[in-house]
């Protein structure tokens, strides 16, 4: 199959290429900058660009949509809607164009909005922010693609948060701050947290691939789901930093702390890691269930435990030395 894969050189695409040629597929990585890679092609372009996506994606049989704007301080606002929702529009245009019937989507959980205990994909979405918001409008775009012609398909893959070697998101930030002794506890951490780790969603979205016709919703997690305490215990044991803060600082100062991060970030036009809605979203119950994948018979390779250890093992080589437990589990 020749796949183009639009946002191959972000942290899940350049994995999933990996994933994708080694089973044999033929691979072009569509993305606004691009690395010269082995046995792939590579073109530069816009997700937005109806014309650079129909010559990217001429004589291919498939299309894997990755690209997004995501992060929680984007400015302006605007430039949710024209990458997630303008670029999906952009994609169907060009799968039209050039009689493509098969397209993978990854969307998000956010669709789902924060403290909902295990939704499954029957839930009616209520997204809390612009970029839950203009992921279910591209969901939307895209099955509408899907059911005007019965012989496509669409696979439409909403990831929890999606953390391994190499990211720099939420997980690793909390690795960080465990690994430095800084961390501060915000809220009870009773909440728990549907993570996905990158080496077993690729492998989930290279399968969706092969999905028969009609449109396919499916929620992505690694299981069981940790609370934020048992994660953060199980950090310090893989980090060996069981000796941290005790201090718990209550929600609703952690997010006026944000909120003051958030005004000097307006004032300075400078990025803070601390911001109200970080808090918010930390301190949130963002589960999600899991009873669709499981049915579709995914097994994934890496537990949940071990996924960890071989991220943590990669994030931070100074500790696996031959006396720490990252030493002996990170192969």
């Amino acid at each position: 199959m020749r796949v183009l894969v639009i946002g191959g050189s972000g942290f899940i695409g350049s994995r999933l290429i990996e994933a994708l040629l080694e089973r044999g597929n033929q691979v072009t990585n569509f993305d606004r900058a691009v690395t010269e890679t082995p046995r792939v092609d590579c073109v530069v372009g816009d997700v937005r660009s109806v014309d650079e996506l129909i010559a990217a994606s001429a004589d291919h049989d498939a299309i894997v949509n990755l690209a997004a704007e995501h992060r929680d301080d984007v400015q302006p606002l605007s430039r949710y809607t024209e990458v997630n929702v303008d670029g999906a529009a952009a994609v169907v245009a060009a799968a039209e164009a050039n009689g493509i019937d098969r397209i993978v989507f990854t969307s998000s959980v956010a669709v789902y909005g924060l403290d909902k205990v295990n939704p499954d994909e029957t839930w009616e979405p209520e997204p809390f922010n612009e970029y839950g918001r203009t992921k279910l409008a591209a969901e939307k775009i895209f099955s509408a693609w899907a059911e005007s012609d019965p012989k496509r398909s669409l696979a439409i893959i909403r990831p929890s948060v999606v953390f391994g070697e190499g990211n720099r998101g939420n997980v690793h930030t909390l690795a960080a701050q465990v690994a430095s002794g800084r961390f501060l506890q915000v809220g009870k951490g009773d909440n728990k947290k549907s993570m996905s780790y990158v080496g077993n969603i690729v492998e989930f979205l290279a399968d969706r691939l092969n999905a028969p016709a009609g449109v396919h919703l499916t929620n992505f997690a690694d299981k069981p789901d940790l609370s934020t305490k048992e994660l953060v215990a199980l950090l310090r044991e893989t980090l060996g930093r069981t000796q941290g803060s005790k201090i718990v600082l209550p929600l609703p100062i952690g997010v006026l702390a944000g909120h003051v991060f958030d005004i000097a970030g307006k004032l300075t036009r400078r990025t803070f890691p601390i911001s109200a809605i970080r808090m918010r979203k930390f301190a949130a119950e963002t589960t999600v269930s899991t009873e669709r994948l499981a049915a579709t018979g995914f097994t994934p390779r890496y537990s949940l435990k071990e996924s960890l250890v071989r991220t943590l093992a990669a994030e931070f080589p100074q500790l696996a030395s031959s006396t720490h437990p990252l030493a002996h589990d990170k192969d």
